[in-house]
């Protein structure tokens, strides 16, 4: 067994593809609208399907928003070098919630961002 894909719902798709795909570095892997349930589904993602678990962007045709709730908690990127990937973030325009430095009550090195609707990216140095 093996985890294939965390979903999320999405208001804007092209935004948000924009987002995975511009600023964290990830492939539009697929992308296939479904006409009579008028939702479309995208997958991204740092490597293939096969053998990567990756992202599935749900959109709504309908719907214009969505409440984060409190039971999600965030995704999370392995980086090599966050200070790095926090100023090209910054540079795309994008706003770090939470600079990097070290975690509280460890020396793990993280950072979150938020996507474009929301939803928390932890970022964590050296995984």
């Amino acid at each position: 067994m093996r985890l294939l894909h965390t979903m999320i719902r999405v208001a804007d798709l092209n935004r948000s593809i924009d987002f995975y795909t511009q600023v964290l570095g990830m492939q539009l892997l697929r992308r296939k609208d479904y006409p009579e349930g008028k939702f479309t589904l995208a997958f991204v993602g740092y490597g293939d399907e096969a053998d990567s678990t990756v992202v599935e962007l749900t959109h709504n045709w309908e719907t214009g928003s969505y409440d984060i709730g409190n039971g999600f908690g965030h995704l999370a990127i392995g980086v090599d070098d966050i200070y790095k990937v926090c100023d090209e973030i910054r540079g795309s325009g994008c706003d770090i919630v939470r600079q990097p430095g070290p975690m509280k009550h460890g020396s793990t090195v993280i950072a979150f961002v938020k996507d474009p609707d929301g939803y928390a990216i932890e970022l964590i140095e050296g995984r």
